[in-house]
């Protein structure tokens, strides 16, 4: 477990929130990375994992609300899925991953091409990419290392977030009630 997933997981159970997340090249590691923590069924909804192209996006109504000429690996399709699976588990906050590990090109998209986003409150659900905020990463590697840089990266976007919805008020009682400073 890392200590990204660590502080997201601190973070929701704090504020009461929750997550769901949607998954494509990293096939499950995300959610695995977050349910590792202790306490994460606190705040853990739920996950869709899907690698199949033509399925991929479908659990979440992707395609049916944002199609696109580029795929499924492309910025409008990734900053939807947030919303998405959100809708599908009833949660505060949703993740996702969607990109190429290879061994070849997909959908014209090179190996290392990965978009991570995340949706919630934070006011992202109508952000320009179509519902989510969304990173768009290339990525060096073999098939293990992008998927793992994968899993950080959409870690590390959400801990950014959450931590951007703290005040200083809240950031006091949080430290205070996780053994101060």
């Amino acid at each position: 477990m890392s200590s990204t997933a660590t502080d997201v997981v601190r973070l929701l159970t704090v504020k009461d929130g929750t997550l769901a997340v949607a998954e494509s090249l990293t096939g499950g590691l995300v959610a695995v990375e977050v349910t590792s923590v202790p306490r994460a069924s606190q705040a853990f909804r739920g996950s869709v994992t899907a690698c199949a192209t033509e399925r991929e996006h479908e659990p979440l109504g992707v395609h049916a609300t944002a199609p696109t000429a580029n795929g499924a690996v492309d910025a409008q399709v990734a900053g939807r899925m947030p919303v998405g699976v959100r809708r599908a588990f009833g949660a505060d906050r949703g993740v996702a991953t969607t990109g190429v590990t290879g061994p070849g090109p997909q959908d014209g998209r090179a190996v290392g091409t990965v978009f991570v986003a995340a949706g919630g409150p934070f006011g992202v659900d109508s952000g320009s990419a179509g519902g989510g905020k969304v990173e768009a990463l290339r990525l060096n590697g073999d098939r293990e290392e992008i998927r793992r840089e994968s899993v950080r990266s959409v870690l590390a976007l959400l801990l950014k977030e959450l931590a951007g919805e703290q005040t200083g008020n809240e950031r006091a009682q949080d430290t205070e009630r996780n053994g101060g400073f």
